[in-house]
């Protein structure tokens, strides 16, 4: 069966593109007769507001939408995270990386062979290490391409793939080999934040049986190193299907940052949903 999600970050409120994405998921999986989930991903403690979640499903219910319930909410389920992250470490193909962001965009920005090779810093010595740790440094836990390319093995690393069904920023289509290499060693988990990005979303999507992703294409690079965690774990890889982007009337994308215009400003100028709803190809 056809198993969908839309997946937003209560870090503010909602806007057209974020609209325009779920409506997207909602019609692939009704017209599939498949299922439609909400899932909450509020794993960063320092942008992620409840009245935000609140107002998520105020919108979206504003939208029209249904969903299955209960509504996943990943703040929830940290120790599930942790345990992946664990799992990883056992197999040896995490370490700790005590650089600052600073230093490590400041080493992309001097790489001689591009982003990619800073992004790879690599483990501390032992001394190091053991120096650092007994400093009380913070760290975070960084996944080891050179690790997970030996564990696999260089056949199985050339067969990472997924299924574009919709269309990446370049016009990528169809089968696309997976090039985790192009995200570096990405963090896993930090000491003092816990989980990230990749592991909670790949994990949840093997839990909720996800068949298809649907998001927008400035997420498509995520699917290269989503690929390899859901490999190096055992779980399906779901098939893809990255859509376009919206932009305002100046052209830029819409975006939380931008303070574009929210739903909830749409709907106190008495726009009707059904009215938006036909603006946005609905």
């Amino acid at each position: 069966m056809f198993v969908t999600r839309f997946a937003p970050s209560p870090t503010g409120r909602l806007h057209r593109g974020h609209a325009f994405s779920a409506l997207t998921a909602e019609r692939a999986a009704r017209e599939a007769g498949g299922r439609f989930l909400l899932r909450v991903e509020d794993i960063d403690p320092t942008r992620c507001r409840p009245e935000y979640e609140g107002a998520i499903i105020e919108d979206l219910t504003w939208l029209g939408l249904k969903w299955e319930h209960p509504v996943r909410r990943q703040s929830d389920h940290l120790p599930e995270y942790g345990a992946v992250v664990e799992a990883l470490d056992r197999q040896g193909l995490l370490y700790r990386c005590f650089r600052t962001r600073k230093e490590v965009l400041d080493a992309i920005g001097d790489a001689p062979h591009g982003p990619s090779e800073a992004a790879r810093p690599g483990p501390h010595s032992a001394e190091e290490e053991a120096a650092l740790l007994a400093a009380g440094r913070s760290f975070a836990w960084r996944l080891s391409l050179d690790r997970a390319r030996d564990l696999l093995g260089g056949r199985a690393w050339e067969a990472l793939s997924f299924i574009e069904e919709g269309e990446g920023p370049g016009g990528e289509r169809g089968l696309i080999r997976a090039r985790p290499e192009t995200a570096g060693d990405v963090v896993l988990a930090r000491k003092d934040a816990g989980t990230a990005y990749h592991v909670a979303v790949t994990h949840d999507d093997a839990l909720q049986e996800i068949t298809h992703v649907v998001r927008g294409c400035d997420l498509f690079e995520a699917a290269h190193i989503q690929v390899l965690i859901q490999t190096l774990m055992g779980w399906p890889t779901p098939t893809y299907r990255h859509h376009r982007l919206l932009s305002g009337a100046d052209g830029r994308r819409y975006a939380k940052r931008d303070r574009s215009v929210t739903l909830a400003e749409i709907r106190a100028a008495g726009v009707a949903a059904a009215d938006l709803r036909a603006e946005l190809g609905f």
